[in-house]
């Protein structure tokens, strides 16, 4: 008895590919941009609505596909069950999907105004330019790793403040959101330790397979910390002290964790990315009421 050939992929299947689950932090941040701006949304609904899903199911879901794509050979090794090597995802489909998605991508940002449409055209640039060839930013994971935390936080972040203020957003804004985009290139890290021996064997230079586990891990939790460190100064020399002392709280409590994680990166990471980035993307929001608050002064 042989099993049937798959020529097309389910639906279901196709929604695996595009990895829900990853659609919550550039959401998020672009909640946090359009908080940050200190505009009431008043009629703005649909350009919040098509913004959301922009971030979320449309540039982020683009590159998951595109990265399973281009990581197909890897994930063999690494997680053979994922839609692609599995053949759940058959043939060239993957490719397709990822073509589709960022074609529906652009017609769906051209909704957003200028600085919104530029703003997702940078986006996909750094999906594509960070899994397929020949510029594949992931092969070295500073460079990856940059392109991601600038994906998931810092645009995202800029392009909510964007469509809401209908320019470009203030410089404390964009400065804020920068400073968690590098932030979030530490939490970028902890999702190369469940797969150090695949990249090893695949030639992908990840923190992890640069540095050792232990000094990836140690400069991830430095690279979390210290751009928060800098969001409390700054909420302080802005004259907001309370929102300060509320991102230094939950920063104090990463801390602590962090600790905790140090002791077993592989093992904890996962643990950590439910607990400290947990605080993290709760003193973005913080920071975003504390920039709104100076705009209504």
């Amino acid at each position: 008895m042989t099993s049937a050939v798959v020529s097309h992929p389910a639906p279901s299947v196709v929604l695996e590919l595009l990895k829900p689950i990853t659609w919550f932090p550039p959401m998020w941040a672009l909640g946090c941009g359009i908080v940050s701006s200190g505009v009431s949304p008043g009629q703005r609904w649909p350009m919040i609505v098509a913004g959301v899903l922009l971030a979320g199911p449309m540039v982020c879901g683009t590159s998951q596909a595109v990265n399973d794509w281009y990581d197909r050979h890897v994930d063999a090794i690494n997680e053979p069950g994922r839609p692609i090597p599995s053949g759940r995802i058959p043939g060239r489909w993957g490719l397709y999907i990822a073509i589709v998605w960022t074609a529906l991508s652009l017609l769906l940002a051209t909704m957003l105004g200028t600085w919104g449409f530029a703003a997702a055209i940078v986006g996909l640039v750094l999906a594509w330019a960070y899994s397929a060839p020949p510029i594949r930013l992931k092969q070295n994971g500073w460079w990856g790793n940059a392109a991601c935390g600038l994906c998931y936080e810092g645009l995202p972040w800029f392009t909510g403040a964007a469509v809401m203020s209908a320019s470009a957003p203030d410089w404390r804004i964009v400065v804020i959101a920068l400073l968690y985009s590098i932030g979030a290139h530490g939490i970028m890290t902890l999702n190369d330790f469940k797969s150090v021996e695949g990249d090893r064997r695949m030639g992908i230079d990840s923190l992890p397979v640069l540095l050792g586990v232990g000094n990836a891990a140690r400069l991830a939790c430095a690279v979390m910390a210290v751009p928060q460190v800098a969001v409390v100064v700054l909420l302080l020399a802005w004259q907001r002290p309370f929102y300060a002392a509320a991102v230094g709280a939950l920063l104090f409590a990463q801390l602590s964790l962090m600790a905790h994680f140090l002791g077993s990166p592989r093992e904890r990471a996962p643990w950590y990315n439910g607990t400290g980035i947990s605080c993290y993307v709760v003193g973005m929001l913080i920071s975003a009421f504390a920039l709104a608050a100076m705009k209504a002064n």
